[in-house]
């Protein structure tokens, strides 16, 4: 009974087994020649006897022979690539500049980029010449001309960058300068010079004041001299001119007396009021005189 046993299952199994490897090779032999290229991205293929094959495949399922074909995919959407270098400028200032740019393949030259750069062109070219290009760019400017030609300074480092790309097949989408850094020293030296600069606009407008003041004390006294010297002829001219003065100030006080809420009782003589007086006096030396001149 074991026997038979043992001897049936020997039978299967010696039919089963290359049932079972052949099933297996088929479906390596499936999932070998079929690939799948992402959206975004572009493939080429690889050949063991011709090498590498022209031509591109674009995103989807695509077949190949396997063993002596293999895909190779390359992303083709723009990506972002962000360095800073540490280089001086034209009156040797040491500025660390930092770019970030958005590159691509070039998808008509991709079998020569794999030759001679591999997939990971963007390590083995992008950080060799933008350190290039910046170094001499930045070395042609100021480092204050980096700051306010800054626009400028972007614009030839992106027409740089971009021309010297393209040698390598590589695409530039944008190229923008994120940050200028200077120096602890040089940012001291740049903001003393704006103090000094404010100092100095303070010191002139204080001397523009100062003489502003002047012009206005000289002209105040010389209206001041000019109003006594009226006032003087007025009275050699008019002996009533002093009257008329008494009871204009007369007017004065009695109208801030009139709206004071505090009651004073103070003399005529002292708020320059006694007006009577005064015109009483002139009468009496008027009739004292004409009657020393009837005797």
């Amino acid at each position: 009974m074991a026997q038979n046993v043992k001897n049936v299952v020997t039978q299967v199994a010696s039919k089963g087994l290359p049932v079972l490897f052949g099933v297996g090779g088929l479906a390596w032999l499936g999932s070998s020649a079929v690939y799948t290229v992402e959206a975004g991205h572009l493939a080429i293929k690889y050949n063991r006897w011709s090498g590498v094959q022209q031509g591109s495949y674009r995103e989807g399922v695509h077949f190949l022979v396997p063993w002596f074909e293999r895909p190779i995919i390359f992303e083709v959407r723009a990506r972002a690539h962000q360095m800073s270098s540490l280089t001086g400028s034209r009156d040797l200032q040491m500025v660390n500049v930092s770019l970030r740019c958005l590159f691509k393949p070039d998808v008509n030259k991709l079998q020569e980029m794999y030759r001679y750069l591999g997939k990971d062109y963007d390590e083995r070219v992008l950080q060799s010449i933008i350190n290039e290009v910046l170094k001499s760019v930045v070395a042609q400017y100021n480092a204050s001309a980096l700051i306010t030609q800054r626009e400028k300074v972007s614009q030839v480092i992106r027409q740089r960058l971009t021309a010297r790309a393209r040698d390598f097949h590589i695409l530039l989408d944008d190229v923008a300068l994120t940050h200028i850094n200077f120096s602890p020293e040089y940012e001291k030296a740049v903001e003393a010079k704006q103090v000094a600069q404010q100092q100095a606009v303070r010191a002139q407008y204080l001397v523009l004041k100062a003489q502003e003041e002047k012009k206005k004390t000289i002209i105040h006294a010389e209206g001041e001299s000019k109003s006594a010297q009226m006032i003087g002829e007025s009275m050699k001219e008019n002996p009533g001119f002093i009257e008329l003065r008494r009871v204009q100030i007369a007017k004065e006080v009695a109208g801030l007396l009139s709206k004071s809420a505090n009651r004073m009782v103070l003399s005529t003589e002292s708020l320059l009021l006694n007006l009577m007086t005064a015109t009483q006096s002139s009468a009496n030396m008027e009739k004292n005189n004409a009657a020393a001149h009837k005797k």
